[in-house]
């Protein structure tokens, strides 16, 4: 083999490395950043969720007087968005989920990460005015308190 055919194949070879090693650093760039824009985009989905249920909690105070018992609490704003008549006739359009999600009263209540775990609703109702916390168990993210009315209704993350 002479010397230009062995240069010509070395360039060929070390021409396809240095393309192969472009791609690689490029992907190892690019992954983990897309990562991070779709756990924001997931913690941006959780917390409209919970605002949504939060929204769903003021309603049910607005028309049955009071916020729901902690036993059962979200169980009865399930039944509620499906009994109401406002709530039924109107509900997909005041508690639109974020996309690729569609309105269904029966997971509103829960996180759109899976698991899906499900919201944790605690009502304190020895003081005025009821209080109550909405816990999402896969973050730290939470609406209201038990023991400061300053809180009520307000979310962590703002």
């Amino acid at each position: 083999m002479n010397l230009q055919t062995r240069n010509n194949i070395l360039t060929i070879v070390l021409g396809i490395l240095i393309i192969v090693l472009s791609w690689f650093l490029y992907r190892s760039l690019v992954d983990p950043y897309q990562e991070v824009l779709d756990e924001r985009e997931m913690v941006e989905r959780e917390r409209h969720r919970m605002e949504l249920v939060r929204d769903v909690l003021v309603q049910y105070r607005n028309r049955q007087g009071n916020f729901p018992p902690t036993d059962g609490g979200l169980d009865s704003l399930e039944t509620f968005l499906k009994t109401d008549s406002l709530m039924v006739a109107t509900g997909d359009s005041l508690f639109a989920f974020m996309p690729p999600s569609t309105y269904d009263p029966d997971s509103l209540t829960y996180s759109p990460r899976p698991p899906h775990n499900r919201f944790e609703y605690t009502l304190n109702d020895t003081i005025r005015p009821r209080l109550y916390l909405l816990e999402n168990p896969g973050s730290d993210d939470r609406i209201g308190d038990l023991t400061r009315s300053t809180l009520l209704n307000a979310p962590n993350w703002n």
